[in-house]
Order: structure tokens, then C-alpha cells, then sequence
């Protein structure tokens, strides 16, 4: 069965294809030396709320970050992280889920919002 992310119950799809990064490799790793995310997602998975910044070094394409809380709601959402940028989010995050360029806009992912996956 594929895994896919959905938003607040509802069938709408967020994106159909997900890559789920659990081990420590596979979080420092991410994206790096990715061209393009297409209509895939990467959930990375952490023990607790924290502050999870996030850098973009070998990253070359821009993608949108959101950040979800222990409950899996929305709590920051970043659009366009740029390549080789750095962000530090101001909310505390259990989950963050790293998405192709302009999904948040077009898919009016807002603060609050419940994703499933």
C-alpha cells in the first residue's frame, strides 16, 4: 500500500508518494544532492517537540517545509526554502515534512491544518 499525505480527514490529497526518514542517517542525509522533488514528500520523525532547524547545503532545488507538532497539526510552514540556505523554525515540531516547491500555496496548507500519513 502506498503512503500518501492527506489534510484534516478529508480525501484530499496532499501529495501521493512519501519517503519516511526515521534513522539518523537518513535525517542528516535528506535531500542532499536532490535536482527535484516532483510529487513526492520526505516526513522526518523525531522523539519529541523541539526546534529542528534545517539546512539546505547540497540541496539544489527549493522546496516548501512544514513543521507538525506531536498531534501531526500544522504548526510553521516554510515556502520556497531556498538551496544552500538555512532555517531555524520558531515553533516546536515532532515532525517536518520537506515538499516540492509551492505545494503549501497551491495546496493552502495553513497553521492548524491536521495531516495524515
Amino acid at each position: 500500500m502506498a503512503l500518501s499525505i492527506k489534510r484534516n480527514g478529508k480525501k484530499e490529497e496532499i501529495v501521493s508518494k512519501v519517503v519516511l526518514r526515521k534513522s539518523y542517517l537518513s535525517k542528516a542525509f535528506g535531500l542532499m544532492f536532490r535536482f527535484s522533488l516532483k510529487d513526492e514528500a520526505h516526513i522526518f520523525f523525531f522523539e519529541k517537540e523541539k526546534i529542528i532547524p534545517l539546512h539546505m547545503l547540497f540541496v539544489f532545488t527549493p522546496i516548501d517545509v512544514v513543521f507538525l507538532n506531536k498531534n501531526k497539526r500544522v504548526v510553521e510552514a516554510k515556502k520556497l526554502l531556498s538551496p544552500f540556505s538555512f532555517f531555524r523554525p520558531s515553533a516546536k515540531a515532532m515532525y517536518v515534512v520537506e515538499l516540492p516547491p509551492k505545494t503549501v500555496k497551491e495546496k493552502n496548507i495553513v497553521i492548524r491544518d491536521h495531516l495524515e500519513f
